[in-house]
């Protein structure tokens, strides 16, 4: 019964963690929302793309780089919608 459970959860977050990275990037780029994207580009974290089941020790070293370029770039985001907001008000 468990790994019919992991055969749909990691498709499932694959989809949402796409979904949220793309409205990111629309938020980021079309509407220049740095705060809305940093957002939407931090919820997709917590759908883990790869296999939940896998603890941070265990995983392979590109998959660690790439969640933490993704928090790395959450933050800069994040850091450069404050800066904006700062010189404007």
């Amino acid at each position: 019964m468990e790994s019919s459970k992991n055969n749909f959860s990691t498709p499932f977050n694959k989809v949402i963690y796409t979904l949220f990275i793309a409205l990111g990037i629309y938020q980021a780029f079309a509407n220049n929302s740095y705060i809305d994207a940093a957002v939407s580009l931090g919820i997709g974290l917590a759908f883990d793309p790869f296999n939940t089941e896998q603890t941070w020790i265990e995983r392979p070293k590109w998959q660690k780089i790439w969640l933490l370029f993704h928090l790395a770039l959450v933050a800069l985001l994040f850091g450069l919608a404050v800066g904006i907001g700062d010189q404007h008000g």
